[in-house]
């Protein structure tokens, strides 16, 4: 196996939360669609450029030893305007968990931020040259 291919792409990013129909509500409300996957204890969204799978877990299923507050890994989801969807995040109940920083030394390609949703969960966003160039080739190569 080539080792650039090792990691395919992202599948899945899950979420936990105690209210499963809460956060299933808040975020159909913030995505704009219903979940195309629903079954007691489990929903799933695809969302963006890719129908990348966002999926939420009734925390009762989280297992054992999982944090119960904010931690872990940070999964970044391009957007197109970081402070627009940001305003949007916190406007809709979210709250900040790391400001907007840029990481490409005042360039502005590579620029992030994370809130923590209502359930407890880390939603970082960003814009990414990169993610940009990716798409353009891909679409040009439809």
């Amino acid at each position: 196996m080539e080792k650039s291919n090792f990691l395919r792409g992202l599948a899945t990013t899950s979420f936990y939360a105690a209210d499963l129909e809460g956060a299933k509500k808040w975020y159909t409300d913030l995505l704009g669609i219903e979940p195309y996957f629903n079954v007691p204890g489990y929903i799933e969204f695809r969302i963006g450029d890719y129908q990348h799978e966002l999926g939420i877990i009734d925390s009762k299923y989280a297992p054992q030893g999982a944090a119960t507050s904010p931690a872990g890994a940070i999964v970044y989801w391009h957007v197109d305007n970081l402070e627009t969807t940001l305003d949007t995040l916190l406007s809709s109940g979210a709250t900040l968990y790391q400001p907007i920083t840029d990481h490409s030394g005042g360039k502005g390609s590579f620029v992030t931020t994370s809130v923590v949703d209502p359930f407890g969960n880390i939603l970082g966003i960003m814009t990414n040259k990169h993610y940009l160039e990716i798409l353009n080739q891909r679409n040009a190569a439809s």
